[in-house]
């Protein structure tokens, strides 16, 4: 085998670089020699430290600029810094000059000075539950004669009379006790103020700014509705509207399945700027289990403020599904079941909803009261005929509202209460449903359906509904986009 050699331009170069080393290994021959073995990193085992001249020399130079700027720079930043100086201040009482002559003051800022003057020192007290306008007058030293003079200078005493927690009434009292002016709120959009003088009660009515804001929201069920709700930015009460919207169509206690969704539109209620209540569920869509339902809110020529399908047919059905709000279906309809009283085998031609003792029983529809009393087996239990096919029949309850037989009663309208009397092991609400005299299961049973709007109305109802319906389904599209 045999070498190759390397270029001659290469080996020119190559000699080139070793005369430069030469020759300045040459020219600091003595500093290499004598710094041959010198290094920061001593090996300690190897080498002990050992300190020459130029390491005493570095070392005593570090430590003198380190002395130097320790005491240097304290000294440096003082001078720098100034104090601020003291500054005396002179108050002089200068006399405020008079008008020019011809000259009147402003009317307006009078005004206003005298209406300041004049506001009362209001005493604020806000309802509690459970508190009467009664206790809220002897709380603030106020006596009977002072409410019944209030009661009477009203001719609608609903707002004094009908108190909820959360309402506020405001007193001005002088020094000696004595009522000067009551302030309440009659209604959302009104005040009222009530001026006590020796001669009577002067009544002043004030108008208050309300407006409807509209929001929109967008929920997905991963666990429970209410849950959705509250990711979706909406109140426990909006939720709880919103499932009332589907109740016809939806039964949320067991229809509902993860990944359901809705879309809803609705307004809140602000009075002069602030966020006074809830409003209402204005328009809505929910999908149950890959179908879909659609409600808008719709007042009708009679008056009837209900929530329609898109063509125009109302939600409400003739007859709610389920008329109680419960916990769980405790027992279906079924040809036979073991009775847990009895402890033998009988048919249960009802559903048993449990729910806590004193729920609110509502009557499925609208009818009439044919019985309302004690049955063997059922213990407090009511009846109620609507037209001529139906009745619905609820039982076990611990008592009843105050509809009495032959009365007629309306759709959801509260006529009894859960309990466990007659035959139960424990309170739920026994709930049958017959067509002509034969009991069907009221979880399967069709139920009839209301009538559409005329033709004469249902032009009016979609020119309302079809921007809703536009701005529903932009929320559906941006949630859609959002997820790809």
């Amino acid at each position: 085998m045999t070498e190759t050699s390397p270029p001659p331009s290469e080996a020119r170069r190559a000699a080139r670089r070793l005369a430069l080393r030469r020759r300045a290994q040459r020219q600091h021959f003595d500093f290499y020699l004598r710094n041959q073995t010198w290094t920061f990193l001593q090996n300690v085992a190897t080498a002990p430290v050992s300190w020459r001249r130029e390491h005493w020399v570095l070392g005593g130079t570090a430590i003198l600029l380190t002395i130097l700027v320790g005491a240097i720079m304290p000294n440096f930043a003082s001078a720098t810094r100034s104090e601020p100086e003291s500054i005396a201040y002179t108050t002089l009482d200068l006399p405020v000059p008079a008008l020019p002559a011809g000259a009147e003051a402003d009317a307006a800022i009078a005004a206003l000075a005298e209406q300041a003057e004049l506001e009362p020192e209001w005493r604020i007290a806000i309802v509690r539950a459970g508190q009467t306008l009664s206790d809220i007058f002897r709380e603030n030293g106020l006596s009977p004669t002072d409410l019944h003079r209030a009661l009477d200078a009203q001719k609608d005493t609903t707002a004094l009379r009908r108190i909820r927690p959360g309402n506020e009434f405001a007193f001005d009292i002088d020094e000696a006790g004595t009522l000067r002016a009551l302030r309440f709120d009659r209604d959302d959009a009104t005040r009222v103020i009530l001026k006590f003088a020796p001669e009577g009660v002067i009544e002043i009515a004030h108008d208050r700014a309300i407006e409807r804001r509209v929001q929109v929201a967008h929920g997905v069920i991963t666990s429970s509705l209410f849950e959705a709700g509250d990711q979706a930015g909406m109140s426990d009460l909006m939720t709880l509207k919103l499932a009332n919207a589907f109740g016809y169509d939806i039964d949320f206690a067991q229809d509902l399945r993860q990944g359901d969704s809705f879309s809803v539109i609705y307004d809140e209620i602000y009075r002069e700027g602030e966020r006074l209540r809830a409003g209402d569920v204005v328009a809505a869509t929910f999908i149950n289990q890959g179908k879909r339902y659609t409600a808008i809110r719709y007042t009708n020529t009679r008056g009837e403020t209900l929530f329609y399908t898109e063509d125009g047919r109302p939600l409400r059905k003739a007859f709610l599904r389920t008329p109680v709000e419960f916990t769980r279906i405790s027992s279906k309809f079924s040809a036979g079941r073991m009775h847990p009283i009895l402890g033998k085998m009988r048919a249960h031609r009802g559903v048993d909803y449990a729910a806590p003792t004193g729920t609110p029983i509502r009557a499925a529809g609208d009818g009439k009261i044919t019985f309302r009393g004690w049955q063997n087996g059922y213990g407090n239990v009511v009846i109620v005929q609507h037209g001529g096919k139906y009745t619905t029949l609820y039982g076990h309850m611990s008592k009843f509202a105050s509809a009495t037989v032959g009365q007629r009663v309306s759709q959801g309208q509260v006529i009894g209460y859960v309990g466990m009397t007659g035959l139960a092991s424990g309170p739920h609400l026994h709930y049958e449903f017959r067509l002509d005299g034969k009991h069907r299961d009221p979880l399967t049973v069709t139920l009839p359906k209301e009538e559409p709007l005329p033709a004469t109305e249902l032009a009016r109802f979609q020119s309302r509904a079809q921007p809703l319906l536009a701005r529903l389904k932009l929320v559906d599209q941006v949630r859609l986009a959002r997820a790809d």
